[in-house]
């Protein structure tokens, strides 16, 4: 359970890689459960459609040696740890299959007092990759079908967990399409980014997706919900949103972890992770300060230093 190997490129990701590490994690979820380390461990089980996966909470023994990691275990499960947390962690602490995109969510949260580490057990999953959106589901990971976030993924170590499954095995020589592109709209004038990003929102039907899977969009009662006094304007038109947009990219800067939940649920294809790859490069310009893998007392938003660039400030 140790992922302290050497790294190792590859040209495609086999399917027993990853039965590997569904072993690991359902040797380790039914220790805690049986020991009652934990009171159930939030990971995945087969879906129900051949080659997908559900996120689940297992509470039992005989649960926990049907959970599996596999190319299709794409949801960032900390999500989960939000929206149910009332009901789940009340019960006692908890486990959880995490990925590295998903410890970073996890750190976030931490850092937001939303969780609290001792509450957590992390089956930390050596990640090489996952699929895309709209890919073939073929089992066997490779150049054409990994997901667009994964090509560039730093985070492939779950470091901070409690236990890690798996080696450290990715894919060797992956484009880094979402860097090419925000390269390219950055490259822009002003008024075609303007206008790119404008067309993308027009397109927003306002079905909430992308609110509802973010780990970090934990309010019981979003301010965009509210009617008196509303802030923004809730219909699928051009001004609200726009507003709902910019309103949901500031509310994520320097928190994101990057996971890409949000665009791969959103029904319209909008490219939300590209503006939130952009968030995240103005708050390292500004604050050299990059969402990572541990807690932090403050994001650089929620304190002032004397030394805080002001040049905005006209």
């Amino acid at each position: 359970m140790n992922a302290k190997a050497n790294k190792n490129h590859v040209t495609s990701i086999e399917p027993a890689y990853y039965q590997a590490i569904t072993e690991a994690i359902r040797k380790e979820a039914a220790k805690i459960l049986k020991d009652e380390t934990v009171v159930g461990v939030v990971g995945y089980l087969p879906g129900r459609r051949k080659g997908t996966a559900s996120p689940a909470l297992v509470t039992t023994v005989e649960e926990a040696e049907k959970l599996i990691f596999s190319p299709a275990c794409v949801n960032n499960l900390s999500v989960y740890l939000t929206k149910a947390k009332k009901g789940v962690l009340k019960q006692g602490k908890v486990g959880i299959v995490a990925k590295g995109c998903d410890m970073r969510a996890l750190a976030g949260l931490m850092t937001e007092s939303q969780l609290q580490r001792e509450d957590l057990f992390i089956i930390g999953v050596v990640c090489p990759g996952v699929y895309g959106f709209g890919v073939e589901r073929t089992g066997t990971l490779t150049d054409a079908n990994i997901a667009r976030k994964c090509r560039e993924c730093t985070v492939h170590m779950p470091e901070g967990a409690d236990v890690a499954a798996g080696t450290h095995t990715e894919l060797a020589d992956l484009t880094p399409e979402e860097a090419q592109e925000l390269a390219r709209i950055e490259a822009m004038p002003q008024a075609e980014r303007w206008a790119f990003w404008k067309e993308h929102f027009s397109r927003c039907i306002r079905c909430m997706a992308c609110r509802q899977v973010c780990p970090f969009c934990y309010c019981e009662q979003c301010l965009c919900d509210k009617n008196r006094p509303q802030a923004v304007e809730n219909s699928p038109r051009p001004a609200g949103n726009m507003a709902w947009h910019l309103v949901r990219a500031m509310h994520l800067a320097g928190r994101c972890g990057g996971c890409a939940e949000c665009e791969r649920v959103c029904p319209m294809d909008i490219p939300l992770n590209l503006l939130n790859r952009r968030m995240a490069q103005e708050l390292k310009e500004l604050y050299d300060f990059e969402a990572g893998l541990t807690p932090v007392d403050k994001g650089p938003l929620n304190e002032y230093k004397e030394n805080d660039d002001q040049s905005f400030i006209k």
